[in-house]
């Protein structure tokens, strides 16, 4: 069966609700990596593309191994792992942030890229899409076609890699303003990253 318009279309909305947390991590790293380069500013929109691309595979073909048991035991623990990932990130910036204010002004260091933080970022985001790609395992259209799963995941990734890519441009010209603010940065990235952790923890718990 072709994947229709009006289903891709649904496919690309899905994608854009949940690149929503990727976009805002996004303007977060912009904002807060004062050292990125075209390739450290490209990791990070490709990593949250490629998350929100695999993890619906995943749920998917889980759903059909694993049925029901997966589901029940995703449904458990899903928001609370995203919710300990960004925690922890988002409480390290902080931490980071204030021990900056406490050190003399020669001796203040600006917050380095680094890969792993982008990969747990990435983690964290996408953990939603797992419960996407379980829920084409029961979508007319998708749960008996493996092409049009594939076409679905790759809509999801493109829509994801575009939004997060315009985050990491909002980020870099707002923290190209407030460079001069050290620590404020960080800490503003911090609390943004807990907030999403609440709101994904919240969410799941309702």
């Amino acid at each position: 069966m072709t994947l229709t318009w009006l289903l891709a279309f649904e496919i690309f909305l899905i994608g854009v609700s949940l690149a929503m947390d990727s976009f805002a991590v996004s303007i977060t790293d912009g904002l807060c990596y004062r050292n990125l380069n075209k390739v450290k500013g490209a990791f990070i929109p490709v990593t949250f593309a490629v998350f929100q691309a695999v993890m619906p595979l995943v749920g998917f073909f889980a759903a059909y191994g694993l049925g029901q048991a997966f589901k029940e035991v995703f449904d458990k623990f899903d928001h609370w792992i995203a919710f300990t990932l960004l925690l922890i990130i988002g409480g390290k910036m902080i931490f980071d942030a204030i021990k900056e204010f406490r050190s003399p002004a020669d001796e203040v260091k600006e917050k380095k890229f680094s890969f792993a933080e982008v990969l747990l970022q990435g983690v964290a985001t996408s953990i939603d899409a797992l419960f996407i790609g379980v829920s084409f395992a029961a979508t007319d259209g998708l749960k008996d076609s493996i092409p049009n799963v594939l076409i679905s995941v790759l809509i999801i990734g493109c829509t994801t890699l575009i939004i997060s890519l315009a985050g990491i441009i909002i980020g870099v010209k707002v923290g190209d303003v407030l460079k001069k603010k050290a620590g404020i940065t960080e800490i503003i990235g911090g609390l943004v990253l807990i907030g999403i952790g609440i709101k994904i923890l919240v969410g799941g718990l309702l």
